[in-house]
């Protein structure tokens, strides 16, 4: 067998839908992975697509990729497992035949758009930290930003090690909800936005995200879900590989 036709065992795990390269890792080293009956715990193991893979006691195999918009309402959660058994964005997917995990996060109180696949590549592009596909959101708070908060939410803000800041931010209406803006990220942080907005006393009182790259919500109600077309696939591909070839340049 050549060194070309084989594939590193996390990826395998990833592209048959178990979950993240990072979670697949940790099923490896866990000892819930097996290949021609012989528990695997090294990282790196290479194996040909043609061996017996079992996880968890139950054999696993690649399927046709398959990637989703769901517009995740609030109060469920991103993770497929949870020890207080709360919905998960899985759960509303129980008709779907194929094996898929969420591709990111969005808070528990957060709604609105996000992936669900079981293609490896494209999940780990989307989340490798050095490529940054935009993302879009719209918030409602209790009081508008000031010219400052504004320019400083641009530039950075310093939060326990980490800087948050924006690509884009625009004030859009006062409405019943509270007043409206819209947001562009770059690279997100755990609860980017909620934290921004509590370092100027700001009272989240929706947060929405709207728009991943090119792919966008459209007119999905709230736990509502569907594939996405080919044609939104090669643009949000063309979008991932325009960042890789920025990201050289960004490290000089």
């Amino acid at each position: 067998m050549s060194e070309d036709q084989t594939i590193r065992l996390q990826k395998y795990l990833a592209d048959c839908g178990l979950g993240s390269r990072r979670f697949c890792e940790q099923l490896i080293t866990a000892g819930r992975v097996s290949v021609d009956g012989k528990t695997i715990t090294e990282l790196g193991t290479k194996i040909s697509p043609t061996q017996s893979v079992v996880c968890n006691g139950k054999p696993i195999s690649k399927e046709p990729p398959v990637t989703l918009i769901l517009n995740k309402p609030p109060k469920v959660i991103c993770s497929s497992d949870d020890p207080q058994g709360r919905t998960s964005v899985i759960d509303l997917l129980e008709d779907l035949p194929e094996r898929v995990y969420t591709v990111g996060r969005l808070d528990f109180m957060s709604e609105g758009l996000i992936l669900v696949t079981n293609d490896g590549d494209l999940a780990h592009s989307l989340t490798h930290p050095r490529y940054h596909i935009e993302k879009t959101y719209k918030v409602w708070i209790d009081s508008p930003l000031g010219h400052y908060q504004l320019e400083k939410m641009k530039r950075g803000i310093p939060n326990k090690g980490e800087t948050l800041r924006v690509l884009e931010i625009q004030e859009e209406q006062t409405t019943p909800r509270g007043v409206e803006y819209t947001i562009v990220l770059g690279e997100g942080r755990n609860r980017h936005i909620r934290r921004m907005m509590e370092h100027f006393d700001k009272k989240v009182f929706r947060l929405m995200r709207i728009a991943i790259g090119p792919l966008r919500l459209t007119d999905l109600k709230p736990g509502e879900w569907r594939r996405v077309k080919p044609a939104e696939l090669k643009l949000l591909r063309k979008a991932i590989a325009e960042k890789k070839k920025e990201s050289p340049r960004k490290n000089i």
